[in-house]
């Protein structure tokens, strides 16, 4: 199937409950870089945390490639301004700061296999077990970034670890593929109705400063999120593929 007529039919998969997406436990979400999981799953996790569920989040990469000419902020300091962004994102979002396990793989450089890949595995299922999850989301296998391709790898390799699980991706950057690139088959899986979260969502992605504002002005190649990108992300809705392989 072709990407754009995939993602044109994620847009219409069923809305459901939280209850159904996501069963009885808690959930972890698996983002490649610090902002991911703002972009990706922001309202999903308000949801859950405004019903007092367990929600874990695991970011993949250091997040040290968003800006790599910047003398003010070199690698070090980037990667822990990135992980306080994200910390304040998921408050933002109700959820305990505590409760983010950074990876700190080379952003740009995560490994889809290996004893990297591995470890990298394994903290997923740990996260699964700590909330007694019952849905793992990563990000879609397609999306046309190599670290958010070997995310989803990752948690490929963590699901015999984590039997009965369920797993979804969710597209952040599929909408930038070429849109005759084939990415199988019809779309199975959910929509969730996050409208009531939008603002706080907004403001989550918001937090992640170092990628949405000119806080860090030095660096004329660095990266910055279109306001295009933002607004298409932080809709009505959630989309989430369900992976059954």
């Amino acid at each position: 199937m072709r990407a754009d007529a995939f993602l044109a039919a994620a847009d219409t998969l069923p809305l459901a409950s939280l209850d159904t997406l996501v069963g009885p436990g808690g959930l972890v979400v698996v983002a490649p870089h610090p902002d991911d999981e703002s972009l990706g799953c922001g309202g999903l996790i308000a949801a859950a945390r405004a019903e007092g569920r367990d929600v874990r989040l695991v970011v993949v990469s250091d997040g040290c490639g968003s800006h790599t000419h910047s003398a003010l902020y070199p690698p070090e300091k980037l990667r822990t301004l990135r992980e306080d962004e994200t910390r304040r994102a998921v408050a933002v979002l109700g959820m305990d700061p505590a409760r983010v396990t950074f990876l700190r793989l080379p952003d740009a450089h995560v490994p889809s296999e290996g004893h990297r890949a591995d470890a990298a595995a394994l903290a997923v299922a740990e996260a699964a077990r700590a909330c007694a999850a019952s849905a793992v989301f990563v990000t879609w296998r397609h999306d046309p970034h190599c670290d958010h391709k070997a995310a989803a790898a990752i948690v490929g390799l963590a699901r015999p670890r984590m039997p009965g699980v369920r797993i979804y991706e969710y597209p952040v950057w599929g909408w930038t593929l070429p849109p005759e690139t084939e990415v199988g088959g019809t779309p199975q899986g959910l929509r969730l109705d996050v409208s009531a979260f939008s603002a706080i969502k907004a403001k989550a992605v918001y937090a992640h400063e170092s990628q949405t504002t000119d806080l860090i002005h030095d660096d004329p190649t660095g990266f910055r999120l279109e306001p295009a990108m933002i607004d298409r992300l932080c809709g009505p809705s959630e989309r989430f593929v369900a992976i059954t392989e």
